[in-house]
């Protein structure tokens, strides 16, 4: 085995981007200050292990160009690796692969869909331990101004805190004996960023099954609830999650509970109009990730020795949290036709809407509605007359919909 290294390297090498970033997470968990290599092709991880031989190799028994039985047994073969620690996640968990695969001794041998719990209980003997509590300095500022820094992190796209609630709500489904699927949908629906990313991970190259996923209830069924959780274990795992400073953690439950609203209200006119209302429930949850996804990395700011005052803060709100929203959704490739209805929250602009994208435009216009003032004040509304809605519905909408 390698000689322990004060920042050991992991290498990971899976094709798929969001086992790989889920891995990471369950690395880093670890072992804060490792350095993880992600590879998705079976002949780039041998090179890089030629190049520099890493403390650990976690790969993918599929990958393409080599998959991970040939690579473990390459790296066997050299007089440089013969102990390296390997573990092997396979789809192949019969008995004779299981056979075939003992003589070249991994470390670990996972089927797949993993269970992550597992998986990290496998990586914390095999990767040395770190305190990551409240003592632990974070990692210091490569540059010395916010903005520069907002633009990199804005691009990596690890998005928004979890609220410690859903956290919790998630630790207690992972230790849960049976999980039924329909409060598991109920739980995570009350999460803008475990919506998103389940969406989005459903709809990767991986799950594409011809029909883009466009619901919460729909990416469950489709990644399956082994593969749910552990996505979403591993955004729970993401360093900051939580908020310390008060000022940004009141502005991450006030946006959160505007995202409550929206959903909860895009639900009930679509419903009343005979729409596809699950849909408008997921846009109206995710209108203002952006928001969400800034205030993370504005914390990220401070605990790095980043100083932020409130004229600083508000003004960066003001100018960034679209920006950080459109960067989130390009990247986690959610489906064009939600992207449309989260973008007509905003506005409408030119062009033909589908009724759902004319919902969500109304929730806004509800939504900032003065109090006291009534929703039939928008009777004359462009996107009311577009709907052609009855009065009648406004005069229904229930009043805790539109409460601040």
């Amino acid at each position: 085995m390698p000689a322990p290294s004060k920042v050991p390297e992991i290498l990971i090498a899976e094709a798929d981007p969001w086992t790989a970033e889920l891995i990471a997470q369950l690395v880093l968990d670890l072992h804060a200050n490792a350095r993880v290599v992600l590879v998705s092709d079976g002949h780039e991880a041998l090179g890089r292990c030629k190049r520099r031989l890493p403390e650990l190799v976690i790969a993918d028994g599929e990958l393409p160009g080599i998959n991970g039985v040939e690579l473990l047994r390459q790296l066997r073969r050299h007089p440089r690796t013969p102990a390296l620690p390997f573990v092997l996640i396979s789809a192949r968990v019969d008995a004779n692969s299981v056979r075939a695969v003992r003589p070249l001794a991994p470390s670990a041998y996972l089927g797949k869909p993993f269970n992550a719990a597992k998986l990290r209980k496998r990586l914390s003997a095999l990767l040395p331990a770190q305190d990551t509590g409240a003592g632990s300095p974070a990692p210091a500022l490569l540059v010395d101004n916010l903005n520069e820094y907002l633009d990199g992190v804005r691009e990596e796209g690890f998005g928004a805190p979890l609220l410690g609630d859903v956290r919790d709500a998630v630790s207690q489904c992972l230790h849960a004996d049976q999980i039924d699927l329909g409060d598991l949908e109920e739980t995570f629906s009350r999460d803008p960023q475990i919506t998103a990313r389940l969406i989005a991970a459903s709809n990767s190259a991986a799950q594409h099954l011809g029909v883009p996923c466009q619901t919460l209830l729909q990416a469950i069924q489709r990644l399956g609830i082994t593969h749910a959780l552990n996505l979403v274990l591993g955004m729970a795992l993401e360093r900051n999650a939580r908020l310390h400073d008060p000022r940004l953690a009141e502005l991450a439950n006030s946006t959160w509970r505007s995202a409550q609203r929206s959903a909860e209200l895009a639900y009930w006119l679509a419903s009343e109009l005979d729409l596809d209302a699950e849909l408008c429930y997921t846009a109206g949850l995710l209108h203002n990730m952006g928001e969400l996804a800034l205030l993370r990395s504005l914390q990220d700011w401070q605990d790095r020795g980043g100083s932020l005052g409130d004229q600083a803060l508000q003004a960066t709100l003001t100018q960034r949290a679209a920006s950080f929203g459109s960067a989130l959704r390009i990247r986690w490739r959610l489906p064009f036709g939600l992207r449309e209805l989260v973008a007509a929250y905003h506005v409408l602009g030119g062009g033909v809407f589908s009724r759902e994208a004319l919902v969500l435009n109304l929730c806004a216009a509800l939504l900032e509605l003065p109090a006291g003032q009534s929703p039939l004040s928008l009777m004359d509304e462009r996107v009311t007359r577009l709907l052609r809605i009855d009065p009648e519905v406004l005069e229904r909408l229930p009043a805790r919909l539109l409460a601040g």
